[in-house]
């Protein structure tokens, strides 16, 4: 047991990253049972469907789980005024300031963490009364923070600034990379990439495939000037890159990207024409397997290494 496992009572230090259109119930729930800590991703979620979600896992599982709530989107009240009357115990926020929430949160009971890419906000994270944070490096898919720090560079400086349990995320896929971010001051990870390829995830099934199928080199940070962004290219993501390249606006590149593009890509499956949010950790993973079995694999490669480490000045 760790300060992570204490918090969350879960059984592995391992929190599933709640990713829009990829994190719903089934493997929130999958994760859950196997000792982690499973997150529904609120942020593809309309209001009642986030509802059905919360119930759905609440039945599938006896175990802790939580509900991701990305703060820049406008259905955010009525997400967190659903967690509370459903009864969720574990929120992670991100993408906006946790003081608004926060303090409500706790309240009515709840566990907050945070999810921060700098120091600076850490710090702003501990002062709003966030019960640990999730420092998320540079390598991580999805939106990512404007200081493009790295996963290894991030979380010794966030370690050294708070006092409240830390969570590393970005580029941990593995139990070696998990016990790198131990010794670097976490107490925790948060794994989205990894869990995308998994048999519960609701990723559209060509998208696990490409997510398979990526190498080193074949995802990229875009979107700068709006809020950035990590895709695997695609003529969508060659599109955007040319346009910034060129010295595109921001009203010309929010033109370009309209809406439902991570929908299309992700949950519906085109390759082409969607956004293809992933991790560089993508070029490591190498097959579709259940949450589980993930899991464990994890935990069994972590404890080996550790074992490996320890011999090693013997």
């Amino acid at each position: 047991m760790n300060k992570i496992t204490n918090l969350f009572n879960i059984r592995y230090p391992i929190v599933q990253g709640g990713m829009i259109w990829c994190s719903g119930w089934e493997l929130t729930a999958a994760v859950s049972n196997a000792g982690g800590l499973g997150l529904i991703g609120s942020g593809s979620m309309y209001p009642d469907i986030l509802r059905q979600h919360i119930q759905k896992c609440k039945a599938a599982t006896d175990k802790p789980f939580g509900v991701n709530v990305p703060l820049l989107y406008p259905q955010t009240d009525e997400h967190i005024k659903i967690i509370i009357e459903e009864g969720v115990k574990i929120v992670f926020t991100s993408a906006g300031n946790p003081k608004k929430y926060t303090s409500y949160l706790k309240e009515n009971g709840i566990t907050v963490v945070h999810v921060v890419a700098n120091v600076k906000f850490a710090k702003k994270c501990e002062e709003a009364g966030v019960d640990a944070i999730v420092a998320e490096g540079f390598e991580a898919g999805g939106h990512n923070g404007f200081e493009e720090t790295t996963t290894m560079a991030l979380i010794p400086q966030v370690r050294k600034a708070i006092n409240v349990p830390l969570i590393a995320a970005g580029g941990i896929g593995s139990g070696r990379t998990m016990l790198a971010a131990f010794a670097r001051g976490a107490k925790g990870v948060q794994i989205g990439s990894r869990f995308v390829a998994s048999a519960e995830s609701s990723a559209h099934p060509d998208f696990k495939k490409a997510v398979v199928e990526a190498g080193d080199g074949d995802t990229k940070l875009t979107l700068k000037k709006l809020v950035p962004v990590r895709l695997i290219k695609n003529e969508f993501f060659n599109r955007i890159n040319n346009a910034e390249t060129k010295g595109a606006t921001r009203e010309e590149l929010m033109e370009m990207l309209g809406k439902g593009r991570a929908k299309l890509g992700m949950f519906e499956g085109d390759l082409k024409e969607g956004e293809l949010e992933i991790g560089q950790v993508s070029g490591l993973i190498n097959d579709i397997k259940p949450a589980a079995k993930i899991i464990k694999e994890i935990m069994d490669e972590f404890f080996k290494t550790k074992d490996e480490f320890s011999k090693m000045y013997l």
